[in-house]
């Protein structure tokens, strides 16, 4: 059950039902972040920043504008886009080796497990890199992290309309690429990436 107690803001003060908060959306988080990144120290660590996220942007959220699991696919975003661009930017790989918090064996099986379960959605996403990045960013909501296009209008800050343009013009785009063909993350066919799901509300 989402909003449970207050939402964000209601967590952000109270530590238990931040627990609850945590409780609710951890497993999705760890998840969206697997699909994108394929180091279960990294996972982690993204993971965390998520809800640390949450904390000081707790106050953004607003009932109105959508789920608060929309609210928070856009802030994982946010966290993996900014972590990529620090990547991106960083030379020396020592720093964030021994600024990293050490794992036990048990983390590292269970990320690994979650790792090994999303590389699909990982193929996935590599396949839509050809899109312009706002076309991308709807279709991998929708189409790999399986969030309405209402969801995910409200983790990208657009409206309903704009993201249904957006979704239609990337699944024209993918049709137009001959040998375009995507794993699913379950396996199959990815055909729902180029044809319109029925969660689209």
């Amino acid at each position: 059950m989402e909003g449970i107690r207050g939402g964000p803001a209601a967590a952000a003060r109270d530590p238990q039902l931040f627990e609850e908060f945590y409780r609710r959306h951890v497993d999705a988080m760890a998840s969206f972040v697997a699909r994108r990144v394929a180091d279960p120290h990294t996972v982690a660590d993204l993971t965390a920043e998520i809800f640390l996220a949450v904390l000081d942007s707790a106050h953004t959220y607003r009932p109105g504008r959508g789920s608060e699991t929309a609210w928070l696919y856009g802030i994982a975003r946010n966290v993996v886009s900014s972590e990529r661009r620090r990547v991106a930017r960083e030379t020396a790989r020592d720093r964030r080796i021994s600024g990293r918090r050490l794992l036990e064996p048990d983390d590292i099986a269970r990320i690994e497990d979650k790792l090994d379960a999303e590389s699909p959605g990982r193929r996935a996403l590599a396949a839509l890199e050809r899109l312009p990045a706002g076309e991308r960013a709807v279709l991998e909501l929708v189409a790999v992290d399986q969030l309405t296009v209402a969801e995910a209008a409200t983790a990208l800050g657009i409206s309903q309309v704009a993201a249904r343009v957006r979704l239609h013009r990337a699944r024209k785009s993918l049709r137009g690429h001959a040998g375009s063909a995507v794993a699913d993350p379950r396996g199959t066919s990815l055909s729902y990436v180029t044809e319109p799901t029925g969660g689209e509300a």
